[in-house]
């Protein structure tokens, strides 16, 4: 029987080494190497299809998979709607980006009211702290009654 080899590998990006170092060469981040029996573990906040057997992903055919449409949500903005393709899609997580001060927390603050109507809405925000993203929503008179705030720069806490 062979020896289980030791490995170890960032709990950050999930970057395999074959010695213990104190800042990971790929994310530099730092006291994130720990040891492994044998294989890394996906980066926090991975997410695939795995097999039970296994625990790994496995590829599949294009050709086979589902095409069925998902359901989506109206937002209650048209264009908004149509980038998303016709809508969100339920448990899903959109990522907004673009220059500061075009109006995204804006947009988003009101995205959150109309779907906030029929659904309970979790708005996370890695820059602005509860209290900005109240004063906003007081100005744009959003209630935000079922709208839950989390203020979180880190994925894997989300």
């Amino acid at each position: 029987m062979a020896k289980p080899r030791k490995v170890f590998y960032c709990t950050e990006c999930g970057n395999e080494l074959h010695s213990w170092q104190g800042q990971c060469p790929a994310c530099h981040a730092w006291n994130t190497i720990v040891e492994a029996p044998d294989e890394a573990p996906a980066p926090r906040g991975a997410s695939s299809k795995a097999t039970a057997a296994t625990g790994r992903a496995t590829p599949m055919k294009l050709a086979g998979l589902d095409s069925d449409e998902e359901s989506r949500v109206a937002t209650g903005f048209h264009e908004f709607d149509r980038v998303l393709g016709g809508g969100a899609v339920p448990g899903s997580l959109i990522l907004v980006g673009g220059a500061p001060g075009i109006g995204k927390s804006t947009l988003l603050l009101q995205i959150c009211e109309e779907l906030s109507r029929g659904h309970t809405v979790l708005y996370v925000s890695g820059e602005e702290s509860e209290r900005q993203i109240k004063m906003r929503a007081e100005r744009l008179g959003v209630a935000g009654e079922n709208v839950l705030l989390l203020t979180e720069t880190d994925i894997g806490e989300v």
